[in-house]
């Protein structure tokens, strides 16, 4: 192989890269789009990091409350996955708040009543306590995630939206990071007589209140309503999204339910079920495969499990950076899911090894966190407006039931059957299912999408993609 001449092709075809988006976007659109980012995106990283801490600190708290509270594996399972019917009840409804009425009113609502709620969760004493406070928490949650997502598009263009869906859910593998380590040390404190546990919920609950208060003074709903943002890069972006929604008029539904049943839509909310279920199996119940596995402390079992959400956080990254500069959205997701199964059913050949173990959970990581940018993007391909937002509220809804089925079925099987190996196989399959889903999807609607949302230049980059 040449390797000087295929150093000289990369070279000439970032130059071409670069040409192309210099041509496409004025300097007041580089302008605005780097001062949008260094506004919003860092906020509501540390928005998720919180959210998501309080969502699966209750694995890493399985580590001493299924002994203190004599909980078996399927108590602690039903448990950890209820969260996701409370959650269920009440996307569709935030979402559209979210659209219509103030996204900063609606996700300050969500995170005080949640960090209540969080705290709550470190008083209980019962199976019956742990259910009911986990499935009001999930309502208490819900809207959060599709709030989010529909609030990045009245900021992001559709050709931006991957990359900043990857900045803001980064938060997911690197809560995971930050958290494991700081709950393993949580977890060895006994305050006021009160056990580790116990602390992991009452200390990393309370930010949430704290930063529900500060969001309603610190987000703005719309870019016109953005003081920091100069005149003529509010008005960039604002024509900007009002083009796109423009070109989407044709296929947007006149009413925003008739978005609830667009072939496009059920089969993300299919895919997105079957892939939040081997996302939640596993993080829920990874840290007591690792110590079972390893037999090594608490401390370092949530040490181990950070290792993980490193190769999912670069894989989120370089597959949102990669999703927008070529357009691509199907493979972009679909891929990724393929490879989660992969690892996952590497996990059964691990037996006790325990550096076995953390390796197929690093492939199945990078699979569970690199399909999240460019899933999030093909929403809002063909839909804008309320209908782009009851389909997120849709797809998020049901496809979190997964959360619940996951841990559920993961917790059922080892009780069983006493290994890991059944839920493990379940995981793997429901993750290349989801692959299957996604691959259904039209090709000729994503190329009609990209077409009308990224002009010509993107049009026939797209199309070669495709």
């Amino acid at each position: 192989m040449d390797w000087h001449n295929l150093g000289e092709r990369i070279k000439e075809l970032s130059m071409k890269t670069m040409i192309n988006e210099t041509a496409v976007i004025p300097e007041v659109g580089v302008r605005a789009r780097r001062r949008i980012v260094r506004r919003i995106i860092p906020y509501l990283f540390i928005l998720y990091i919180i959210a998501y801490l309080d969502r699966v600190n209750v694995g890493y708290a399985g580590l001493q409350m299924k002994g203190d509270l004599g909980f078996n594996d399927a108590v602690f399972g039903l448990g950890a996955g209820i969260f996701f019917i409370g959650y269920f009840l009440l996307e569709i409804p935030g979402t559209l708040i979210v659209e219509n009425w103030s996204a900063r009113g609606w996700i300050a609502r969500i995170m005080i009543s949640w960090g209540i709620l969080a705290i709550c969760t470190g008083f209980i004493h019962s199976s019956n306590q742990f259910y009911a406070v986990r499935l009001v928490l999930g309502a208490a949650e819900a809207g959060f995630f599709p709030g989010i997502i529909v609030y990045l598009t009245h900021w992001f263009r559709y050709e931006d939206r991957a990359k900043a869906v990857a900045m803001f859910m980064a938060a997911i593998p690197i809560s995971n990071i930050v958290g494991s380590p700081m709950s393993g040390v949580i977890l060895g404190v006994n305050w006021l007589g009160m056990a580790g546990w116990r602390w992991l919920f009452i200390l990393e609950g309370a930010p949430a209140i704290i930063l529900g208060v500060a969001t309603i003074f610190y987000l703005t709903d719309r870019p016109h309503q953005a003081r920091w943002l100069p005149e003529d890069e509010r008005e960039w972006l604002t024509s900007e999204l009002e083009q796109e929604k423009h070109a989407k008029r044709h296929t947007n539904p006149k009413v925003f339910w008739e978005a609830l049943w667009h072939r496009e839509v059920i089969l993300l909310a299919l895919a997105y079920f079957f892939i939040v279920t081997s996302v939640y199996g596993l993080t829920f119940f990874m840290p007591t495969m690792l110590k079972k596995v390893s037999g090594l402390s608490d401390l370092q079992v949530t040490l181990l499990s950070a290792i993980p959400y490193i190769a999912g956080l670069v894989s989120m990254l370089l597959l949102g950076w990669s999703s927008d500069r070529t357009g691509e959205r199907r493979w972009h997701t679909a891929l990724p899911m393929l490879i989660a199964g992969a690892g996952l059913a590497l996990s059964l050949a691990t037996q006790n090894n325990t550096a076995l173990a953390v390796c197929a959970f690093c492939v199945a990581a990078t699979g569970l966190s690199g399909y999240l940018p460019g899933f999030w993007a093909l929403p809002t391909r063909l839909l804008a407006g309320s209908a782009a937002a009851a389909a997120i509220g849709l797809i998020n809804s049901v496809g979190n039931l997964g959360g619940f089925v996951g841990p559920y079925i993961v917790g059922s099987l080892t009780k069983t059957t006493g290994s890991f190996f059944g839920g493990m196989l379940y995981l793997s399959i429901s993750a290349i299912l989801a692959a299957g889903f996604i691959l259904t999807l039209r090709t000729s609607a994503a190329k009609s999408a990209a077409s009308q949302a990224g002009g010509e230049g993107r049009e026939a980059s797209y199309h070669a993609q495709g």
